[in-house]
Formats: C-alpha cells, structure tokens, sequence
C-alpha cells in the first residue's frame, strides 16, 4: 500500500512554518593539520552543494571555532567563501580553553559582523557557544581523554557574553545555542544550559555506544531513542542534530562494525529520515585518513561518495505497491492536522493500530484501528512535547516480523508494514522539529 501522501503534506506543512538546514561539519584544518584557506573551504562547500545523489540540497556548514587557524583572533576564512558558495553557517565559539581564549573568538565574531555585515548574517543559520563541552568533563568524557571541557555555569556566562557582543549590531536576532551530546543534554545538572539557549544542537553515535547493542540492525533505533530523549529534556527548545554519522572504516566497536556498507545503510536509515525535517549537520564531508574515517567521500575530494547517498526509501518518494491514497495537511505555529481516505485493500492489506502512550507535556488526541486503510491519530501539544505511540501491524503477506509492538518514532520493519512505520517516524519527526502540534498513522 503507499502511505507516501500524506508524510509528504504533513513534510511540506512542517516546511512551509520553518526552513531546514542540511549540511556537513568543518573543522579549521585540512588533514595534515595545515591551516584551511578560503580555497580550501570554497572547494569543500561546492563538493558538499554536488554531491550525486543528494540534489544539491547540502549547502550548510557547521563550524567549530570563529578563529582562522593559526592567528589569534582573526575571523576565519570560512566566512568569506561561504558567502562566495552561498553557503549558510552554523557558527561556533569554540569555549573550552579558558576566558582568555574566549573573549579572542568574541574578538572574531564581533570583527566578522563588521567586515562582512548582512551578507554574512543573512547566511547564518544560529550561533554556537561551544561544542561538546559538558561531555568532555562527564566521567564518560574524562574516561576517554577528550580534553578540556566547561563546566555549565561558565558555558551560561559564556553565552550572556555573546548575547551582549551581538546586541545592537546586524546579528542582534540570531538564536544562540549550545552543542553536545544527547547524553548531557538528559543529564539535569545541566539545566541551566538549556534554560540559556534559545535552541539545542544534539550530537549522537550509536557506533560509540558500546555499553549497549550498538549493531547496524539496531543503530536507527538507539539515535531516534537518543533523539526524543534530548526533546524531552529541551524545555521546548528546538533540538537540531549537528553530529552524527557512521564510519566507512576503523575499528571495531563493541558490535558496531565500520564499513561502506554499514555507512551507507545508517544514511539509509536516520539521514534519510531527518533530511528536509529537522536541521542536521552530518558528520561528516571528507575526513581521510582518521581513523575511524566517518567521511562520505575518500582523499579525492572529487571522487563519487563512497556509498549511495540518494534516499531508496524516502516516504516523499516512495509509490511501493498497488493502492493509494491522498492526503491533505494544514499547519500553523501551535498545531499541525492532516486526513487521509481509506486505501484499496489487497495482497498486502496491512492491519495497523495505534495507542498512546507516555507522553510528555499537556498533550490531547485520540487514537483508531483499521484494515487495509490510512488510520490517522491526531495528537497535538505545545511546543517540544515529546509523544510515545505504540503502533501494532500486521499483514496478509510475508513480512520479517508478521505482528510486533513498538515504539512508532523507532519501529523498523521489513514487507507490507514497512511504509506504514516510515510514516510514522517520519511525521513524528517533522512535527516535534518545528514544535507543531502532531499528525501520526
């Protein structure tokens, strides 16, 4: 049965309240550690924008640091061939070495707006003040020699300081935010870093969760489990996924396993489903030789991608098998709807049935079960609401699992159903993004 219609309206609604990033992450140097000039980062940015297989839809960058590599507080070259490659940026401050270094990464976003004014800002998606920083002194962060990190009541400082840097200048009105992984953004002792932010940047590697099944089979859901938790502990920020990705080699993880073939199936699985949603920063565009090597394309730059960057199974574009059905959607800033009629029952009549469940916030809606049909659960809540729905299917065809109960936003299934749970996960994703309210098969 296609499902795909009424994902794409309620994509589309989503789409039409607030514009999506997609982008790759940078950092400031090239592989030999030498400094990154705009050549290099104009080179890096066209590549990102042709990409085959992904539409050119890949014109963002996050950055890690305002400073250009080996000055002291000189803007980096970043900016100038991001607005040459009409690039957006999420800039960064890079803010764990200390006051010191800090105010000079003040010193370079401040020189930066001067120089380059609303052409730089009318390309700047959100600022950062700093980038993993509550990891790096979390027992798991220390354990694992990270370095430096900041501690939340510095970080909070840090980011009053860049509100006050910006204030009466053309970047008065961008929103500053943090960056971290999603195991510090559910950590409450750093509440008061969120409570600072006006948006969350979560970042999130199943291949590094080793205390866990971090296999490929499971790795869609351990990031959209990571997902919701950060949503959940956001305070109804907008939670944007700047990190993540899975290596193409290195070594052995737990049962995480680096291959192309892994690579290409977590791009499947979670960049396929977050693209056009939710802002993402993949990481990552080129990073060879690290190892673990998590880079798209290999040391040639202009080589093909390493794997199959186009989405098989995006629900905007998938027709598979014989029935339709058509969909309708409207959105504004506090709720999103969307109808369906009944589809033609067939081979592949698929029995779906949804229950809510744990539900975070003041949330309202009803659930329905149906045969061979488009059922629609509308649930609505306020912004950053985070809605657990228990979804059961089962088919008249062969399927990998012929009835099973799950989670919608991490269900994963093979045969009929399948299209079913992609929806599901799909519009979850859209809605608990731009904060709307939430339309679910």
């Amino acid at each position: 049965m296609r499902f795909s219609s009424l994902a794409a309206a309620a994509a589309a609604a989503v789409a039409a309240t607030e514009a999506t990033y997609a982008g790759f992450n940078y950092g400031s140097t090239n592989p030999d550690n030498s400094a990154r000039t705009q050549s290099d980062f104009e080179a890096l940015f066209k590549r990102a924008q042709t990409l085959q297989g992904t539409n050119g839809e890949f014109t963002s960058a996050r950055l890690y640091t305002m400073i250009q590599a080996d000055t002291t507080d000189t803007p980096t070259s970043a900016i100038p061939a991001a607005i040459d490659t009409k690039t957006t940026l999420l800039l960064t401050l890079w803010a764990s070495a200390g006051q010191a270094d800090f105010d000079n990464e003040v010193t370079a976003l401040k020189s930066a707006i001067n120089q380059y004014g609303t052409s730089l800002t009318s390309l700047v998606a959100a600022i950062s003040v700093g980038s993993e920083d509550l990891y790096r002194i979390s027992p798991t962060g220390i354990e694992n020699d990270s370095g430096p990190g900041a501690e939340p009541d510095t970080l909070v400082s840090y980011i009053k300081q860049v509100r006050s840097a910006i204030s009466g200048t053309v970047a008065s009105s961008l929103p500053v935010g943090h960056v971290d992984t999603w195991t510090a953004w559910v950590n409450s002792s750093n509440d008061a870093v969120t409570s600072a932010c006006d948006w969350i940047g979560m970042d999130g590697y199943p291949y590094f969760q080793t205390t866990m099944d971090n296999s490929i089979t499971d790795a869609n859901t351990t990031f959209f489990d990571s997902y919701y938790q950060t949503v959940n502990a956001a305070q109804g920020k907008p939670v944007w996924v700047t990190e993540t990705g899975w290596p193409v080699s290195g070594p052995t993880e737990n049962l995480a396993v680096a291959s192309v073939a892994n690579a290409e199936t977590y791009w499947q699985d979670v960049a396929c489903t977050l693209l056009g949603k939710i802002n993402t920063w993949w990481y990552t565009l080129q990073d060879a030789p690290a190892s673990p090597s998590f880079g798209v394309v290999g040391s040639d730059l202009n080589s093909p991608p390493l794997y199959n960057l186009a989405c098989k199974n995006s629900v905007s574009s998938n027709s598979s098998s014989s029935s339709s059905s058509s969909a309708s959607a409207t959105a504004s800033t506090s709720a999103a709807s969307a109808t369906a009629p009944a589809s033609a029952a067939g081979s592949n009549t698929a029995v779906i049935a949804t229950t809510p469940g744990k539900e975070s916030g003041p949330v309202t809606g009803t659930a329905a079960t149906g045969t061979g049909s488009v059922v629609l659960t509308t649930m609505t809540g306020p912004s950053g609401s985070m809605i657990t729905t228990a979804v059961t299917m089962s088919s008249t065809a062969n399927v990998t699992a012929p009835s099973a109960t799950a989670p919608s936003a991490v269900s994963h299934y093979t045969g009929a159903a399948a299209a079913a749970t992609a929806v599901v996960r799909d519009v979850v994703m859209a809605a608990v993004g731009a904060g709307l309210g939430f339309a679910m098969l």
